[in-house]
């Protein structure tokens, strides 16, 4: 028998990380759900295109039985990358490069979503559960939504990304600010809303890097474009600058400040997205953390080792959490849950250590006098 047998799993979030676990245990035979804040499966818009590498996010989906599904769902090409300068100028083209590595296959958040809850057995997901708190319960816990709802569980995994409510209870280790904040925004129809942009993604990525800024820029497969901006701020930017990020008049008269020198084409960005646009400090967990293992609860993805975005490597992480989690769960050799998710989370914590490291380098040199130059050399290496 494994540990978990005959115990009440709850997973607390359904992003990918959390859906993948799900699936997983599920193929184990493990009796679990997940508990979702949306109010269902169609609540909101997601968010840009997601490149799976073939060490992490690819196993995790090979592993749950569904490569067939990301085959048909992925998009050829989107994996494409255009390096830019301010001035629009471009510096390197994956469109020509007939030798276009492709272990980093592209699909959009939304499609990955839902191959994932198809894949889940009908009332996995238990929808429009905002979770309140959670408090001890015998040997598990009993978990309190903002519906007044609640429910109870042997073993709850805190999915529930970079504001975890769960992951206090495991640990006081807190994340440290980078440096950098992004400004996220959204283009509907790019075509039409952002002609020059459209043209110069061409279904791809754009990356444009200059003056220690970075707008990235991503194709969606409805026909949107989703753009990040990135600045060098200090942690309290977002409340002092006093910006009103819904009105889109003031987020305009910010960027002609930020990004002023750069080629007038990139204000297609903000004169065609849609409000709110979103800012969002970016925050890394200390590499070196470490804590207790408890027998009950215990994180994955950015609720366990939150990083910015730089490496490309918060989704693969969140998937290859899943995939290990579930293997120590479910491993006969384990004698009881504790000793399982010691071992998963002494795994976890020493990848993170190696990768977090690896972003916030890249966080910093993309973000430095020379970002194009070091862009340019680690695409090329």
């Amino acid at each position: 028998m494994s540990t978990v047998t005959n115990k009440k799993i709850a997973i607390v979030g359904g992003g990918p990380g959390g859906l993948t676990l799900a699936r997983l245990l599920q193929q184990k035979g493990a009796d679990v759900h997940v508990y979702e804040r949306d109010l269902n499966r169609d609540a909101r818009v997601q968010g840009a295109t997601l490149d799976l590498h073939e060490e992490s996010g690819l196993m995790a989906l090979q592993a749950a039985g569904l490569m067939d599904a990301f085959v048909t769902n992925h998009r050829p090409g989107a994996d494409r990358v255009r390096i830019v300068d301010a001035d629009a100028t471009i510096h390197l083209d994956d469109h020509t490069n007939e030798n276009k590595d492709a272990s980093r296959p592209e699909i959009d958040r939304g499609p990955l979503r839902d191959i994932l809850l198809d894949s889940l057995l009908p009332g996995t997901v238990v929808w429009n559960s905002h979770l309140m708190d959670m408090k001890p319960l015998g040997d598990g816990w009993q978990i309190n939504f903002q519906n007044d709802t609640s429910a109870v569980a042997d073993l709850v995994i805190a999915a529930d990304g970079a504001n975890s409510k769960l992951r206090p209870l495991v640990t006081s280790i807190r994340p440290f600010y980078s440096g950098v904040t992004i400004v996220e925004g959204t283009v509907y129809n790019s075509a039409i809303n952002a002609p020059a942009v459209h043209e110069l993604l061409k279904g791809g990525k754009i990356f444009a890097i200059s003056d220690e800024k970075t707008i990235i820029v991503s194709s969606k497969g409805d026909g949107s474009l989703v753009f990040y901006t990135g600045c060098k701020t200090d942690e309290d930017w977002v409340g002092s600058s006093s910006i009103d990020f819904s009105h889109k008049a003031q987020v305009r008269t910010w960027f002609e400040q930020m990004f002023g020198d750069w080629n007038p084409i990139w204000l297609e960005l903000i004169d065609g997205a849609t409000t709110p646009f979103t800012p969002r400090p970016q925050y890394c967990m200390p590499l070196d953390q470490q804590w207790e293992s408890l027998p009950n609860l215990t994180m994955l993805g950015d609720a366990a080792h939150l990083m910015p975005p730089y490496a490309g490597e918060g989704v693969n992480m969140a998937m290859l959490d899943a995939l290990e989690l579930s293997r120590c769960l479910t491993d006969e050799n384990f004698t009881s849950t504790k000793m399982a998710i010691a071992a998963y989370e002494q795994q976890m914590l020493l990848r993170f250590a190696d990768i977090g490291g690896i972003t916030l380098q890249q966080t910093a040199s993309l973000h430095s006098a020379d970002g194009l130059m070091n862009m340019l050399l680690l695409v090329t290496a």
